[in-house]
């Protein structure tokens, strides 16, 4: 048994020492499979924390190398999944909800909200999406789904028109279909569930803003799509509402953060390094939000160039406090989740109306503001006298 434990002992120092070579040089930060940042373990974690950590296990028992294994794979599988969702339900009914990319807070969140209603309302729930924001993804997902038979196909959509086709198809082949967060093409779908109209979301970051600059100056705004259809329709209304409050602001540039955080921070700190009179960065996405204000505190321009924009408390509470950020805006992602299982249900069971108002469970009585759009409520806007009293 001792010759056992030995050579399975220097088998797994060899192991290790032949993935730390191989992994030698592909250090530092990088980027994560969601686009999140991801770093290196300090010395002494890493490889030789690992080979240790081997030749104990060796030592314990001959079989925990394998285990070792087998979990760091779980462990892994788990990670790409990240921020998926599956309700089995109690009988027929079967909702395939769909995010613009998973494993980033804001969907996570939405996530969450649709599981509870689908719990809730004893369906089956199938929440998933692509890892990252492609309109080509979410078409090859629809077209499963539709295949598969889903009741009702509901999505978040990162081009309207390129998940247009797919989302007709399903239509026809019986399935209810709706778009939430961000809308498909309107003839592509039956209904939207609009989390605040894109005026007041448009109106309320130009006032924030305005306040923090006294109404004048040229402002980049960083977005997650160039394609991104909620995003477009709150551009139009900032610059709509520019024009009329405030004509001495300006839009100078559009910048995409495709929804990666280390990018959102390399065009911010671009874009500032190379126009230095920049009155102030709106950033119109969950995840463009952090990577603007961290790219303005690398940048030493904290209360010089505000920042504000569309973001979730949990990612933001650090640059409220830090001065980065004084006020930024956004609804409950939870209950827009929530929200839009509700209206996919009643769909199936033909029981939406076209007007007036439609009961959602804890929501109580929500708003039709179109035959074909309902509306969750009017943006909060967080600061440091109410960010502690959210948790999301």
């Amino acid at each position: 048994m001792t010759r056992m434990r030995n050579t399975t002992l220097m088998g797994a120092l060899l192991l290790v020492l032949g993935l730390a070579l191989a992994a030698c040089g592909e250090g530092g930060v990088g980027e994560g499979a969601e686009g999140e940042l991801t770093e290196e373990a300090p010395a002494g974690t890493g490889a030789e924390g690992a080979a240790t950590e081997a030749a104990e296990e060796s030592t314990t028992d001959d079989g925990a190398t394998d285990a070792a294994q087998t979990e760091a794979a779980t462990e892994e599988e788990s990670a790409e999944g990240e921020g998926d969702a599956v309700v089995e339900g109690d009988g027929d009914v079967r909702v395939c909800m769909m995010p613009k990319l998973i494993g980033i807070p804001y969907f996570n969140a939405s996530g969450e909200g649709a599981a509870e209603a689908a719990e809730e309302l004893g369906i089956a729930l199938e929440y998933n999406g692509p890892t990252q924001a492609q309109a080509a993804d979410q078409v090859q997902m629809i077209e499963q789904w539709t295949s598969q038979g889903c009741d009702a196909i509901s999505v978040a959509a990162n081009d309207p028109d390129a998940l247009a086709p797919a989302m007709t198809a399903a239509g026809e082949a019986g399935i209810a279909t709706s778009a939430w967060d961000a809308d498909v093409a309107r003839d592509a779908r039956e209904v939207f569930v609009n989390q605040a109209t894109f005026e007041g979301i448009g109106q309320t970051l130009v006032e924030i803003m305005a306040e923090q600059t006294g109404g004048e100056g040229e402002f980049l705004v960083v977005t997650g799509s160039l394609t991104a259809p909620n995003q477009n329709a709150w551009l139009e209304e900032m610059e709509a509402h520019m024009a009329e409050a405030y004509p001495d602001m300006s839009i100078a540039a559009v910048e995409p953060g495709e929804e990666d955080l280390a990018l959102g921070i390399e065009v911010t700190t671009s874009y500032l390094q190379a126009n230095p009179d920049t009155a102030g960065v709106f950033a119109i996405t969950t995840v463009a939000l952090p990577g603007a204000a961290e790219a303005v505190e690398q940048l030493g321009l904290t209360g010089e160039v505000p920042v504000t924009g569309l973001g979730v408390p949990s990612e933001n509470a650090v640059y409220i406090e830090s001065g980065s950020i004084v006020e930024f805006a956004l609804w409950n992602p939870v209950d827009l989740g929530y929200l839009a299982v509700h209206v996919a249900n009643a769909q199936i069971a033909g029981e939406l109306p076209t007007s007036g108002t439609f009961e959602a469970g804890r929501l109580g009585e929500v708003e039709l503001i179109a035959e074909d759009e309902i509306l969750l409520g009017p943006p909060t806007v967080f600061n440091a006298d109410n960010i502690g009293e959210f948790d999301f």
